[in-house]
Parts: structure tokens; sequence; C-alpha cells
């Protein structure tokens, strides 16, 4: 893959969706400006839908639902971001999706969008020999950890602006999980941090996003699901 930025074709249910990945990192700013010029874009009908695949410097996020108490070391830069939820970390070794979606078209069910996505991560998992699940009030993707608790491996955070989508998905690859005792991730202070490398698993960006995207037809399914359910509303 090349250093710079890539769009993508795919021969995918998702053929509308186009897809771009990044191998160099981006910075979260310039991301969030680029991801809200983009939902301008779409909503305007100047633009198609887009996924975004990519890694970001060290970076501290605050979502609408952050308490500051919860930033107990802010060694990186803090942005505060209209997504929901708490604070997160992202960095180098963290894989970010960012999906700029239109719901308008895709069953303006944000509960289910959210749930899709979850599932959508948990299959890819799956392909890597991950046993992943969804946690009654806890938001994100959990798996066991090598000493045998609970901890988390993905994050979703997600915003919709005038039913386009912001923001998205995160999963630990081989991220520096120190990095994350900047924070209480996501509010929760009782279950830790992992990652596909603590657990075993070499897996690069390239290996990564080639088995979302074909893990992408599944999602988007189940959003068209959600659709049909509206219609016959």
């Amino acid at each position: 893959m090349a250093s710079a930025a890539q769009i993508l074709p795919q021969e995918l249910a998702s053929a509308g969706i186009e897809w771009r990945r990044d191998d160099a990192l981006v910075p979260y700013r310039e991301a969030l400006e680029a991801m809200e010029a983009r939902n301008d874009a779409i909503v305007a009908g100047e633009a198609k839908e887009q996924i975004w695949l990519l890694e970001h410097p060290p970076v501290y996020t605050a979502g609408t639902s952050a308490d500051p108490a919860e930033l107990t070391d802010p060694r990186f830069d803090v942005v505060e971001v209209g997504r929901g939820g708490r604070y997160t970390y992202h960095g180098p070794g963290q894989r970010v999706g960012y999906l700029m979606l239109d719901l308008g078209k895709r069953g303006k069910d944000v509960r289910c969008f959210v749930h899709a996505i979850e599932g959508w991560v948990i299959d890819t998992l799956a392909d890597f020999g991950i046993e992943a699940w969804r946690a009654e009030g806890r938001v994100g993707i959990w798996c066991e950890d090598i000493d045998g608790r609970e901890a988390k491996i993905g994050a979703i955070g997600v915003r919709v602006r005038r039913w386009v989508t912001m923001h998205g998905l995160s999963v630990n690859l081989d991220p520096d999980l120190s990095h994350f005792g900047g924070i209480i991730p996501c509010g929760i202070d009782e279950f830790g941090v992992t990652s596909l490398a603590r657990l075993g698993k070499d897996v690069s960006a390239d290996q990564w996003d080639e088995a979302l995207m074909k893990r992408a037809d599944g999602f988007l399914g189940t959003l068209e699901a959600a659709r049909i359910r509206a219609c016959k509303t």
C-alpha cells in the first residue's frame, strides 16, 4: 500500500460507498475537519458515502458525556468532539474506522447502526481467532484478556448530523497500552484494555483492513434490514 491515502474501488454490495485507507498517521483534528466536510457534502448530495480506515498520533478525545475527573493524566493533546461517549484514546497501532453513511436511506435507526458496527467488528475479530462480544450496558467490544479477565479491545462512538453519520469504531491491533493510563477509558475503570498483539495475534493494518472490508456486506445488510423494517411500519 502506498504511503499516501488510497481510494479503493470495492466489488461489494457496498458499491456506492467510497473506501479510503491511510497508512500514514493522520492528525486527529485534521481528520475531524475532513469528516465534517464530508458530512456536509453527503447531505448536499455532492459526495458519496465514505468509510475511512486510518490511525492517529497519540490523542485523547472527549465525547459529549466526558467527565473531566476521568482525564487523569492529560499527557497528550485532548480534543473535544461531538460524538457520543466519554474519553477515548487513539494512537499508532489502533486502527480507526470513520463511517460517513447516510442513515436517511439506511433505516434512520441509530441504535441499529451502533449494533451493526459492533457485530461487524465482532465478526472480523473472529476471523483472527478472537472471540469477542457485546456487554449489556457497556458500548464497545469485549473479550477475555490473557489474565482471564474481561477487557475492551474495540470502541464505538458515533455522531449523526442530518442523518449522516460521523466517527465510528476503533480496534486495538498493537498500540502502546500504557497510553490508555491517562484516562478512564469510556468511564469504565473496573475493566482493562487489551489488543490483538497482547492476545498473541500479529495482525497488520493491511490484514485488518482487508478482513473488515470482506465483512462489510454483512454490516450493510443489517442496516438494509432495518430500512426494510422501517418501510413496513
